[in-house]
């Protein structure tokens, strides 16, 4: 668990991060979101001792991170790829890892090969690296002491489609199996896919947390599109039961959620050609949270599948 109690950074008369409080569950995956400059990298160097904190407090398992001994053997970490001798080799980097954490050698050549490094690969100096290359080589660093917490930041970049698949894949498996995933990233809909909890960020205070469908449904109320074959019986049907319906393009737009569409659809024989959220993505709510701290001065958020209408016309 990494628990983040009122922690604040303060460099001369910036503040980077601004009384900050969160806590990231074993099991899960949360996810750590703002734009650049927001704070996240510099919490996260907090997180890990090196950059030390104005006020606050972080604790990682119940302790700061430079009171555990032998950390790498509970915490891994993933902040620069490429913060390594240039001029050695990727086997070479895991090797002084692994004697400086007490381990085998052979837990090297395992985490060569869950990153999918080849022999041949590991044996090129870091400097002909690619930075797909590098980010798998920091992760195999991470979880070399197979640690019970991941704090990583940006560590899809320059990863493929199919390693960026790989990699969503591994820290899924990684949460399921108990442990704790603190990530930042700004591939927004990988985060949306992967994550169980979300933090936004933005000008170093917490504009947003919780789960993807608290965040999604701020209001507390879920809005489904949806399209039937006969979508003025269909609107009197749902109208009928209670639930807020209006126009929406070729469809409707209900005030709940799409499984009570469902419901009502199968209980009516309605034959639906279309149901879906229709929620703002986690893009939109981004850009929504954090537009005082965009440098695009034209920031303009307008969720909806379609435009609401109010027509006396009939539905169409």
């Amino acid at each position: 668990m990494i628990k983040v109690e009122g922690v604040t950074k303060v460099y001369g008369g910036f503040t980077a991060v601004d009384d900050v409080s969160f806590v990231c569950q074993p099991g899960r995956v949360t996810g750590f979101l703002g734009p650049n400059g927001a704070g996240k990298s510099t919490a996260m160097r907090m997180m890990v001792g090196l950059t030390p904190t104005t006020r606050g407090r972080i604790t990682i398992g119940g302790h700061a991170y430079t009171d555990i001994p032998n950390p790498a053997r509970h915490v891994g970490v993933l902040l620069d790829a490429s913060a390594q001798h240039k001029g050695r080799s990727g086997r070479e980097i895991l090797n002084l890892a692994a004697i400086t954490l007490g381990l085998p050698s052979s837990r090297v050549d395992e985490m060569l090969d869950l990153v999918s490094l080849s022999p041949k690969e590991s044996k090129r100096r870091l400097k002909n690296y690619s930075l797909g290359m590098m980010q798998r080589l920091g992760i195999a660093h991470a979880l070399l002491g197979d640690p019970e917490v991941l704090i990583l930041d940006e560590p899809a970049n320059g990863l493929d489609p199919a390693g960026i698949r790989w990699m969503r894949d591994l820290l899924k498996s990684y949460a399921d199996r108990g442990g704790t995933v603190l990530l930042s990233s700004h591939l927004l809909n990988e985060v949306e896919l992967i994550a169980d909890e979300i933090i936004l960020i933005g000008r170093g205070r917490i504009v947003a947390q919780g789960t993807k469908k608290e965040l999604l449904s701020r209001d507390g109320q879920e809005t489904a599109y949806v399209t039937a074959v006969d979508n003025a019986a269909f609107a009197a049907e749902l109208a009928r039961r209670g639930f807020p319906v209006e126009i929406a393009g070729d469809g409707l737009a209900v005030g709940t959620s799409p499984l009570e569409v469902g419901r009502a659809a199968a209980e009516s024989q309605t034959v639906l050609t279309d149901l879906r959220s229709a929620s703002t993505g986690l893009e939109d709510l981004f850009l929504e949270l954090t537009a005082d701290t965009q440098r695009e001065s034209a920031v303009a958020v307008q969720p909806a599948p379609a435009t609401v209408g109010t027509s006396n016309e009939g539905v169409a």
